[in-house]
């Protein structure tokens, strides 16, 4: 599922395996919150194909056996209005997270949250439903800010690149769970068929509230705020360190140094994002901008927003359960991915990600509209490549395309560019839930593409190949400050040449720095 986690600040170093312990469960737990985002994204699919939702939030017809049917214009809302309350959101994360604070922040998402959430379950008239799908995105939008920014800087650092894959699939699992319950409810004929899968989200919530109270606040916006006792105090709860321990109070002073460079490099503005210079800020930021874009344009959404309708539209005999096996495969091949950005690389695996997507739909478009609703042999057919098609997103372009846009961009500018882009994934996510009714369903004033909307999305992939050739370098096994070096001397298809030689020449360091240790001890010995 598109649509998750940046990752910003340090981290923290973390040398005994306390401290490890430590930072792995503040990572486990904060990661909950993308279950928010991935159930309740997920759970409107099944809702909107429900036989009591239609006739609560329907319009009258003859074309079915139901009697009610949800017009293009109302589905096209419906499922859109959460990307637009999550696009604000997104864009209000940043200054509650400055002034409430990380931890106080996701708070206040929770109970943004359940309102929005209160609103669905009691609504009996489109106008509530809908102002509540708006709440619980708004509420959304700031989780997937406030969450990962609160991971990044309270997680060790030798894990902090496993985090935003972490996060990606905590929405994975969040997307599943929607699918089994609403397959578990869909043929009550009462308001619980509905209303059961969307009030389970309260659970939800209140897990990450109640959690939230008892983790500590991160250090980095303690000592920004001048509380450096609490941060110290802080440290010490994430490190299970004392509060006097050398280890605690040497980075607690690398917090303060780095913040004080922050203060002296000044405020940096949105126009500062695309300035054309040596670090090829510009282009940083624009390949930040457009990789969540491209992200969106696989068509990955379509699959979890209208899939249940969608498979009913082309003979699927039961689509409720294809759903559900659709969310097992993005579930469980998100961990390869999560395993494979530091084996084989960012650049590689978005590179072959997108070919095999590029495929697969092409050839689901091509088998769609050649065989009949009633040939079995080419539904499984279609249902395969799907799936097939999901493993390659949810292994490659749905954890990476975040994990890049934590890396590339250099400090000064860091916090807005990546807002930029964030605020680009929800765009592009409300754009293309909005038009994808008005693209796909049968009827007048719609383009009634049906199955033969995946020749849009097969061609979109192919854009995301030819993106991802001439836009991004390769940055594995890079610090933030080599992956400025990199830009400066390379680019995107010359990096996996300069990236060795960074390596190499970090080796040579290491090297020379150990020999230097040995001359020491030696000498140290002889005396």
């Amino acid at each position: 599922m598109a649509g998750g986690p940046a990752v910003a600040g340090g981290g923290i170093n973390a040398a005994g395996s306390k401290s490890r312990l430590a930072g792995i469960i503040m990572t486990a737990f904060a990661a909950f919150g993308g279950i928010l985002y991935g159930y309740d994204t997920g759970t409107i699919s099944g809702i909107i194909a429900m036989d009591d939702w239609l006739r609560t939030f329907g319009e009258k017809t003859t074309t079915n056996s139901l009697g009610y049917i949800l017009p293009t214009d109302k589905e096209s809302l419906v499922v859109s209005i959460l990307s637009a309350g999550t696009f604000f959101g997104a864009l209000g994360g940043a200054p509650t997270a400055d002034i409430l604070g990380r931890r106080i922040g996701i708070i206040v998402a929770c109970v943004v949250f359940s309102l929005g959430i209160a609103l669905q379950t009691g609504a009996h008239n489109w106008a509530t439903f809908i102002v509540g799908r708006f709440f619980a995105g708004f509420g959304v939008g700031l989780v997937s800010t406030l969450v990962p920014m609160y991971q990044s800087e309270c997680s060790p650092k030798w894990i902090r690149g496993a985090v935003v894959s972490g996060y990606q699939w905590a929405i994975t699992i969040g997307l599943l769970l929607a699918s089994v319950i609403n397959n578990a409810t869909k043929d009550r004929q009462n308001h619980s068929a509905w209303q059961i899968p969307i009030s389970i989200q309260f659970i939800w919530a209140f897990v990450l509230f109640v959690g939230m109270f008892w983790l500590p606040e991160t250090p980095r916006w303690l000592i920004k705020n001048n509380r450096p006792d609490d941060a110290a105090k802080s440290l010490s709860r994430l490190t299970s360190l004392p509060i006097d321990d050398p280890e605690v109070q040497a980075e607690l002073e690398d917090i303060r140094v780095a913040l004080q460079e922050e203060k002296e490099r000044g405020e940096s503005s949105y126009l500062d994002c695309f300035k054309f210079n040596k670090s090829k800020i510009a282009l940083r930021t624009l390949s930040g901008i457009f990789i969540q874009a491209w992200q969106q344009l696989t068509g990955i959404n379509f699959i979890f927003y209208f899939g249940t309708t969608f498979f009913q539209r082309v003979g699927i005999s039961n689509p409720f359960l294809t759903q559900v096996a659709t969310n097992i495969v993005n579930v469980f091949m998100t961990l390869p991915g999560m395993w494979g950005v530091e084996k084989f690389g960012r650049r590689s695996l978005l590179l072959w990600g997108a070919v095999v997507m590029c495929i697969c739909e092409f050839l689901v478009a091509i088998i769609g509209v050649t065989i009949s609703v009633n040939n079995s042999s080419g539904q499984k057919a279609l249902i395969a490549l799907v799936c097939i098609y999901i493993a390659a997103f949810a292994s490659t372009w749905g954890p990476i395309a975040w994990v890049i846009v934590g890396e590339i961009f250099p400090l000064n500018v860091r916090a807005k560019a990546m807002s930029l882009s964030v605020a680009s994934n929800w765009l592009w996510n409300w754009a293309i839930s909005y038009a994808t009714p008005y693209l796909v369903n049968p009827g007048a004033g719609n383009a009634n593409l049906g199955v033969k909307v995946f020749f849009i999305w097969g061609s979109t992939c192919a854009g995301c190949i030819v993106f991802t050739y001439f836009c991004i370098p390769e940055t594995k096994g890079l610090s933030l400050e080599q992956v400025d070096l990199l830009y400066q001397n390379s680019t995107p298809i010359t990096s996996v040449k300069y990236r060795r030689e960074l390596i190499a020449r970090d080796v040579h360091v290491a090297d020379v720095a150990g020999v230097h240790d040995v001359d020491e001890k030696v000498t140290s010995e002889q005396v």
